[in-house]
């Protein structure tokens, strides 16, 4: 996906790390709602495909994601339960969920809902709420990021002063993307929103820290993770 197609500069999703898990039960039947945090479709598929396996007597594997910056991508499948009662109402579980009041923007996103069936049925708005109630609990819960694009900026300096100067960046509250090294330097990176207004700013900024030994140097864009703002 390219950052170029995208229409939006920021958006909520997982944290990086491991699937997130939740176990709940309703009238016997267990719901075990997965969520991984995926960019693709087949990375969404191969998390039905795991669990699949790992719950290889479970009798469904519901599932759901809405993938890139604009949500433009959005599958479900309700895997064997009537139809529109597992699928969909995950995925619109997904799509609503408010990150703050009035913004519905989580992405990048596969849900998966593991059900063993405990021999109570539950009929078609039971199975609704249980399958919407499994994802909303665990997006509740759920470790979420604020995931901008933001631009690149590189800093060069020797690699006896990158330490301190990378502190001084961090106690103003600048946000360090990827250190790189060369033979001579050590490149720190700053993520900036990508606004001329503040790559001027972080310039003078930076001279002020190193007595205009050193120059911002604009890269380019990427996606870069942010907590949640409170």
């Amino acid at each position: 996906m390219q950052q170029q197609e995208s229409r939006t500069s920021s958006y909520t999703t997982l944290a990086a790390g491991p699937d997130f898990r939740l176990e709940i039960e309703i009238k016997r039947s267990r719901f075990i709602t997965v969520l991984r945090r995926t960019e693709t479709e087949d990375g969404a598929r191969a998390l039905v495909a795991d669990l699949r396996r790992e719950f290889n007597d479970a009798r469904h594997h519901c599932s759901a994601f809405v993938l890139g910056p604009d949500r433009g991508v959005q599958r479900s499948s309700d895997d064997g339960e009537p139809s529109g009662t597992a699928g969909i109402p995950m995925l619109e579980t997904l799509l609503r969920r408010e990150t703050a009041p009035g913004v519905t923007d989580v992405s990048d996103v596969s849900a998966v809902v593991v059900r063993y069936f405990g021999g109570v049925l539950l009929g078609a708005g039971g199975l609704v709420r249980a399958y919407s109630e499994s994802v909303s609990a665990a997006l509740e819960i759920a470790p979420l990021v604020q995931r901008r694009r933001l631009r690149l900026c590189a800093v060069r300096v020797p690699h006896a002063a990158a330490g301190r100067l990378e502190n001084d960046l961090r106690a103003a509250g600048y946000v360090m993307a990827e250190t790189g090294y060369e033979p001579q330097s050590t490149v720190l990176r700053l993520a900036l929103p990508d606004s001329p207004d503040v790559l001027a700013d972080a310039s003078e900024r930076l001279a002020a820290m190193t007595a205009g030994s050193v120059d911002l140097e604009p890269e380019g864009t990427d996606w870069v993770d942010r907590p949640l703002p409170r």
